[in-house]
């Protein structure tokens, strides 16, 4: 019997290094966004590679990676808030500082697929070699198994004809972290890589400039071995656009640390909220989105491999199930179809006042896949129009100390009707640049339909709200088409027994 092909995971053909990088730098950045949201994407990128690292998707892991040291020293060092902004600087410099972490990481997955990708292009010259000759030879690679490892095991599966057994999955993964979690005293496992801790403790104590040094040393043996050329192909525009690289997958510079200029309080800008709470102006014609009907339940489809109930993630991965506007695939969210319940039940004595609630979707990344498992309630500040995060910082340290991703947010319309108000399209846009799966849920109780899920078209809705720059509670925007429907036939897959957890981060007196 032939050799079997090494693929990656979900069986598509596996990707060299180079290719992977290229990859990575092909995103697009926009520096109006505030530099916080950059860094909240960063840290979600450190986030899902450790989970595509642990679950075998090296090709995966070192794109994601990559991406965050490319986005950290190309652009974010750059960023306009990088000197006016206090906390914005230590995030930054805490991101420089994983980024330096991450590099031994991508030294460990290169020669893992590398010779994935080696072994892949000899056995498809092989196979070429056998067709055009009349007396096919049997290469010595067939007369023993395949190796394994560089086989892809991952079955690709269909989200919506799968919902129990991604269920299965996703609940027998969180109590494994859970148990994880508790094993290693509480200490934070977020963005730290269990197989290389060891060698990063032998480092504590190199100073930053060694560890510059050691990067650039790195680079240049990396630039000695390899030339590659530029990418053909026009490239997706940028606000800042990288500097030309003489191989595609050399590491991005690590700046070496310096003293960081004094900020005055005159510096730092007070965002004047009280200005945002006038009475709104007669509502615009509402942008109103095409919602998608939900698809009928597709019967479950029974796989033979579920006898065994000890589920492994890496075992499996799920299919993109929708994709944006611009070709980009998106991956399944997995929606706990009790959830809305249980947030109209936490805001229900603010819509009885007439006040918007809103809370975060907070969840993890299994099998490629993301699922909802935490209901989140931050401190906020409302209107009968609007609601409004306060005390960000809090909500991020717990969301980092949980190991959550955010995958989107929650809120009420007390008397109005269900849409994505202009201000609410630029709330998600925040969301929707640090998470391309983000969504927005509206809920509507007084009105038919109650409730929907949302997301931006990507174009033109994501750029159109980027770059307005109106003022007030409400206003049109000239460009129509701006958000959609995310349910199925979308990313946004509803199941039944998917379990969550809430969390009131509100203090005791502002819940009601």
């Amino acid at each position: 019997m032939a050799p079997e092909i090494p693929s990656s995971p979900g069986g598509r053909p596996p990707m060299s290094v180079e290719m992977i990088s290229k990859r990575a730098q092909d995103y697009e950045y926009n520096g109006n966004i505030a530099l916080r949201y950059w860094l909240r994407t960063a840290s979600t990128l450190i986030r899902e590679a450790q989970i595509y690292e642990r679950e075998g998707n090296d090709e995966q892991a070192y794109l994601l990676l990559f991406r965050h040291a490319q986005l950290v020293l190309v652009h974010l060092s750059v960023h306009p808030d990088a000197q006016k902004d206090g906390e914005g600087r230590a995030g930054l410099l805490a991101a420089e500082k994983q980024v330096k972490k991450n590099l031994v990481k991508l030294e460990s997955l290169k020669p893992r697929i590398n010779k994935r990708y080696e072994r892949y292009t000899q056995l498809m010259r092989e196979r070429q070699s056998r067709k055009l000759s009349s007396e096919p030879a049997i290469p010595e690679a067939e007369q023993t198994p395949a190796d394994p490892a560089l086989s892809g095991v991952a079955e690709p599966l269909e989200a919506g004809e799968n919902r129990d057994l991604a269920v299965k999955l996703a609940q027998s993964e969180l109590t494994r972290r859970a148990t994880l979690r508790k094993t290693h005293d509480g200490r934070r496992i977020a963005g730290e890589w269990s197989d290389w801790e060891s060698a990063l403790q032998a480092n504590r104590k190199t100073n930053d400039t060694d560890l510059s040094q050691r990067i650039q040393s790195i680079r240049s043996n990396i630039d000695h071995t390899h030339s590659v050329s530029q990418a053909k192909g026009p490239q997706k525009p940028v606000v800042h656009e990288a500097p030309p690289v003489s191989s595609a997958y050399k590491y991005p510079t690590v700046p070496l640390q310096k003293p960081l200029d004094p900020i005055s309080s005159g510096q730092i800008a007070i965002h004047d909220k009280n200005a945002e709470r006038q009475p709104p102006p007669v509502l615009p014609p509402k942008e109103t989105a095409q919602p998608r009907k939900a698809a009928p339940l597709v019967p479950e489809k029974k796989l033979s491999a579920n006898a065994n109930p000890e589920l492994n993630p890496s075992s499996y991965t799920f299919k993109p199930s929708a994709y944006l506007e611009n070709g980009t695939p998106l991956r399944s969210v997995f929606l706990p179809a009790h959830l809305r319940t249980r947030f109209l039940s936490v805001a229900a004595a603010n819509t009885h006042r007439n006040l918007e609630t809103c809370g975060i979707l907070c969840g993890t990344l299994v099998s490629n896949a993301l699922f909802i498992s935490r209901l989140v309630i931050p401190d906020q500040v409302s209107t009968s129009d609007t609601c409004e995060t306060t005390n960000e910082s809090a909500l991020f340290d717990y969301c980092d100390t949980e190991d959550l991703i955010m995958l989107g947010w929650i809120h009420t319309h007390p008397t109005q009707t269900c849409f994505m108000s202009s201000r609410d399209l630029h709330t998600h846009s925040g969301y929707q640049v640090m998470l391309p799966e983000s969504i927005a849920i509206v809920c509507a109780p007084s009105k038919d339909p109650d409730w929907g899920v949302f997301r931006l078209t990507d174009p033109p809705g994501l750029k159109t709200v980027l770059n307005c720059t109106q003022g007030g509670l409400f206003h049109p925007h000239a460009q129509e088409n701006i958000y959609t429907g995310a349910l199925r036939p979308g990313h946004v897959v509803e199941v039944n027994g998917l379990e969550f957890e809430t969390v009131d981060l509100r203090a005791a007196g502002s819940r009601v």
